[in-house]
């Protein structure tokens, strides 16, 4: 097996000892297998930009940070350091959130550094001590499921608290160690303030795991986690210890139609006055 330059550079570097294999290939990123002194662990080496096959990146960038203003309208212009940057925080957007997640209590792997795009953390196990296999590789009885279920919608609750979510959250995206459950995989992190699909994402996380581990329990299918969890945060009431039932009823309100028309009559308004002063400029040109 030939390793790849990034790791060979930790290797000089002595940040890593060996790579000893090559562990999954995704369409972020591929993970190796690295022994680090005595310890067996991962390696995180991310693609190009022009390697990635992953889709729809704008809708989860919505509301990310730069490091500053001049990043920040590099970024937008897409000029070559435009390009970088974006590349930067793509990068690092993961790494930020594995971090915040495992001092918040989440059940991640434990990361150990982010080198030069390489990201080092814990392998998770099994009981065997082979790498562990995902949630949707695993056949589970019914309690367990139900278990299962409860402790994930716990972790999607501490990641909501910390403003964050998983955004691409299913059976893929989970591993089963001896303990359980353990949440890898955060390239497309949202920000929950941030992002005008926020929402929409957190229910399909929720729902992706309610409908995987739907299997073996039906009746998890029928939950609302998403939707009750969803309202506690936008009320400021969501803490890591709420109660949640699985249960909502939608609040039914009449439609405003004065207040829509009157919306629409002020964005016509505003699209009139902005594409004046385009007209204008231009002239003055």
């Amino acid at each position: 097996m030939k390793a790849p330059a990034p790791l060979l550079e930790l290797m000089e570097l002595g940040i890593i000892d060996a790579v000893l294999r090559p562990l999954k290939s995704g369409k972020e990123a591929a993970v190796y297998v690295v022994r680090r002194g005595d310890e067996i662990c991962c390696a995180k080496v991310y693609k190009d930009m022009a390697q990635r096959s992953f889709q729809n990146r704008v809708q989860y960038q919505e509301g990310r940070k730069a490091r500053g203003s001049r990043e920040s309208r590099a970024m937008g212009k897409a000029s070559k350091f435009g390009k970088r940057e974006a590349e930067a925080a793509w990068k690092s957007a993961e790494v930020d959130a594995l971090y915040r997640f495992f001092e918040a209590g989440v059940r991640v792997p434990k990361p150990y550094g982010f080198y030069g795009g390489v990201l080092v953390m814990e392998l998770v196990t099994d009981a065997s001590g082979g790498a562990s296999p995902r949630l949707g590789e695993v056949q589970l009885e019914p309690d367990v499921a139900r278990d299962y279920h409860l402790r994930l919608i716990r972790e999607v609750v501490r990641m909501l608290c910390c403003g964050l979510i998983h955004g691409d959250l299913s059976e893929y995206n989970v591993l089963v160690d001896a303990q359980g459950p353990v949440v890898i995989d955060f390239p497309q992190v949202v920000d929950a303030a941030g992002n005008n699909a926020a929402r929409d994402l957190l229910r399909r996380d929720v729902n992706n795991l309610s409908i995987s581990l739907g299997r073996f329990a039906p009746e998890l299918m029928l939950t609302r986690y998403a939707e009750e969890m969803w309202a506690l945060f936008q009320s400021g009431e969501l803490t890591p210890e709420s109660v949640l039932t699985g249960e909502f009823e939608e609040v039914q309100s009449e439609v405003d139609l004065d207040a829509i028309e009157w919306a629409i009559r002020d964005a016509r308004e505003e699209a009139l006055i902005r594409e004046q002063g385009r007209q204008a400029a231009a002239e003055a040109d």
